[in-house]
């Protein structure tokens, strides 16, 4: 198995030398250089009926995509892994905040698809002693590392108008809305509470992507830190692969770095009536939220997402 992805490595990174740090299946659907732009990632806007006082209040204040060049007040500009411009996403400084972009497609055939990207995350710099709590700076730990919340990685498909809905989702939560840490992957029990549902009575949540905010079991093996670097300017990217299946309607598998994790049988929830207005739906999600009044950023270096088709 180690050969035959070298070998789609070394295939994929022939004619772009940017492809070179992903490991693809067979073919490539689309590949997003934020130096080039963004690609069609945009805000997700909640469903209306062209009255945007209509919108959901948990998806009325969701912030457009960002090109940012991780410019830092202390060692300015920073860059992205291999270029100039990563996307970026932002919260507000305000608890429970989320922000989520969207790319939306649709599938030629069901099968294999993965995601691939160089990802960081980091809390805003918080000068105010007030916020950092009884943990101070000790010259490695930094105060706004337990100021991060959590990032989500989902999905949106639809089989067609007579077939099923799911979405499948994957949320590295940092800590706790007390500030305390978790850093544990974790996958959803329940569905995701459309505007179809709750118009017809279902109570708002206050999670975006579950009927209940508890409803999340940890990922078997995914309880483990990712690398902060001590201060909230200093960014390392990281390397993540997700692989799912829109065939079998489930998650195939999550590699962090250098670790992966079986996700195979992990239990997705399938919506028990159609969507006929998402024909072959095939949507790529990402949203970062904070756990305290400290704006919380996510950065893609680019993404890449190939199909066994």
């Amino acid at each position: 198995m180690d050969g035959v992805r070298r070998e789609r490595q070394r295939l994929a990174g022939a004619g772009d030398v940017r492809l070179a740090k992903f490991d693809p299946l067979p073919r490539v659907l689309f590949f997003d250089d934020f130096d080039e732009g963004i690609n069609g990632w945009c805000e997700l806007v909640g469903n209306h009926d062209n009255d945007l006082d209509n919108i959901r209040p948990l998806v009325r204040d969701l912030r457009p995509a960002q090109l940012s060049t991780c410019t830092f007040f202390d060692i300015g500009t920073h860059g992205s892994f291999d270029g100039v411009y990563s996307l970026k996403l932002a919260t507000r400084p305000r608890v429970n905040h989320m922000n989520q972009l969207i790319k939306r497609v649709t599938y030629v055939r069901r099968g294999l698809v993965r995601l691939e990207t160089w990802f960081t995350y980091k809390a805003e710099t918080v000068f105010d002693p007030a916020l950092t709590g009884p943990r101070q700076w000790d010259g490695n730990y930094h105060p706004v590392e337990a100021m991060f919340g959590d990032f989500c990685f989902s999905n949106d498909v639809n089989d067609g108008p007579d077939g099923k809905r799911h979405h499948c989702a994957l949320r590295y939560v940092n800590t706790d809305f007390e500030g305390n840490f978790v850093r544990k992957w974790m996958y959803k029990t329940s569905l995701q509470v459309t505007t179809r549902m709750q118009l017809a009575g279902m109570p708002a949540p206050t999670d975006y992507h579950t009927v209940h905010p508890d409803d999340w079991e940890e990922v078997p093996g995914g309880a483990f830190s990712l690398c902060h670097n001590e201060v909230p300017t200093k960014i390392n990217w990281n390397y993540l692969s997700w692989t799912f299946d829109t065939a079998a309607r489930r998650n195939v598998e999550l590699r962090v770095n250098d670790r992966a994790l079986d996700l195979r049988e992990l239990p997705v929830p399938v919506y028990d009536h159609p969507y006929y207005g998402c024909d072959r739906l095939l949507n790529f999600c990402v949203d970062v939220r904070t756990h305290l009044p400290v704006r919380n950023f996510l950065f893609l270096d680019s993404v890449l997402v190939s199909v066994d088709w």
